[in-house]
C-alpha cells in the first residue's frame, strides 16, 4: 500500500519528468552566461572565449563570458553555486578555484556537491625556471643548489594559495628543501622580477615563460609533468630530469549548478567536445600551451572523478602547509 507521502512524491516526479524533457528539447533558447573568476585579457580568459565561441555554433546561442573576480575566484564560483539550475549560468574554473580553494578558504559552497560537472577542458604543466645567475645547468644541479641554499633560495609566487605557491610547497616536500617565498599580485610582475634577477626562480605558465627561455633571458629546468610537451619538446619532464613525481597540472573545467537536468548537461558536453575537436580551436589552444584531454576524459563523469582525485591529493598538502586565507 502506497503511503500518502509516497503518493505525493510519485505525483511530483511524474509532473517534473515531462517538464525536464521539454526543457531539454528547447534548451538553449537564449544566451548562456559563463562566470569566469579571473580578469579579462589573460590566457585563461582567452581559453574559455575560444571554446565558448565554437560552442555557439553547436548550441545556436551565444556563450557570453562574465568576469567576476575577487577572493581568488571564490566570489565568481559562489555566484554559480546559487544560480538557477537551468543551464544558463555556468562556472568556468581550474585547479586552484575548484580544488585548492576548498582547502585554503572557508567556502560557503561545496566544490563536489553544489555543482554538476560538464566537461574537462584542457590542462598544462608548469615550467620550473630560474634567473641565469643561478649556478645550475640542469635540474639535478638545481636541486643540489637549492638544498645548499635552503631558505635563502627565493621563489616568486602569485599570492597565497596560488598555483605557483602550491607548486613551491610541493617542491619543498618532494625535494627536501626550504624556500623563501616572495608573493606577487600577478604572474607578470613576478616574471619581470625574475628577468631582473631580483628572485631566484619560479613555477610559471609555459606560455608565459617560454619566450624568455628561448631568448636566453632565463633558464628552464623541467616541465612539471611525466612527459615532455609539444610546445617545448626540448625541455625535459621532471621525471626524466631528476625529480620524478613533481607533477603539477593546471587543468580547466566547466560546471553547472547542482540540479541542472542531465539532458542539458549532455547538450553542453556535446558542444564542448565539438569545440575541442575543431582544428581551428586546437590550433589556438596549442598556441596558449594548452593540452586537450583524450575523448574518454572529456565526459562529465571523467571531470567528477578527476576533481575528486585531485582534492584527495592536494588538500592534505595545502592543509599541512597551513595555507589558509580568510575570505573578505
Amino acid at each position: 500500500m502506497i503511503s500518502l507521502f509516497s503518493r505525493a512524491a510519485l505525483i511530483a516526479a511524474l509532473l517534473i519528468a515531462p517538464l525536464t524533457a521539454a526543457t531539454a528539447q528547447t534548451y538553449p533558447d537564449r544566451s548562456i552566461n559563463v562566470i569566469v573568476p579571473f580578469s579579462a585579457g589573460g590566457p585563461t580568459d582567452a581559453l574559455i572565449r575560444t571554446i565558448g565561441e565554437r560552442m555557439r555554433e553547436t548550441l545556436g546561442q551565444s556563450v557570453l563570458v562574465e568576469n567576476v573576480t575577487g577572493a581568488a575566484g571564490t566570489i565568481g564560483v559562489g555566484r554559480v553555486a546559487k544560480a538557477a539550475p537551468d543551464g544558463y549560468t555556468l562556472s568556468f574554473g581550474h585547479w586552484s578555484t575548484h580544488v585548492v580553494n576548498g582547502a585554503a578558504y572557508p567556502l560557503n559552497y561545496d566544490l563536489l556537491t553544489d555543482f554538476e560537472p560538464v566537461a574537462l577542458l584542457t590542462s598544462y604543466p608548469m615550467l620550473l625556471v630560474s634567473k641565469n645567475d643561478v649556478p645550475a645547468k640542469d635540474l639535478k644541479e638545481f636541486l643540489a643548489w637549492a638544498r645548499a641554499s635552503q631558505d635563502k633560495a627565493s621563489v616568486g609566487t602569485i599570492g597565497l594559495g596560488s598555483a605557483a605557491h602550491v607548486a613551491g610547497v610541493y617542491f619543498e616536500k618532494i625535494a627536501g628543501v626550504k624556500l623563501n617565498y616572495i608573493p606577487y599580485r600577478g604572474a607578470a610582475p613576478a616574471l619581470q622580477d625574475l628577468l631582473a634577477g631580483n628572485i631566484d626562480f619560479m613555477f610559471d605558465h609555459v606560455a608565459n615563460a617560454l619566450p624568455h627561455v628561448k631568448d636566453g633571458k632565463i633558464r628552464a629546468y623541467a616541465v612539471t609533468a611525466k612527459d615532455r610537451i609539444d610546445i617545448a619538446p626540448e625541455i625535459p619532464s621532471v621525471d626524466e630530469a631528476g625529480l620524478p613525481g613533481l607533477h603539477v597540472s593546471i587543468w580547466f573545467g566547466l560546471w553547472a549548478p547542482k540540479g541542472t537536468p542531465r539532458p542539458v548537461i549532455a547538450k553542453l558536453n556535446a558542444a564542448v567536445r565539438e569545440a575541442l575537436a575543431d582544428p581551428a580551436v586546437k590550433s589556438k589552444l596549442a598556441a596558449l600551451g594548452q593540452i586537450i584531454p583524450p575523448l574518454d576524459k572529456q565526459t562529465p563523469e571523467a571531470l567528477a572523478a578527476h576533481q575528486k582525485a585531485e582534492i584527495e591529493k592536494w588538500w592534505p598538502i595545502v592543509k599541512a602547509a597551513n595555507i589558509r586565507i580568510d575570505a573578505k
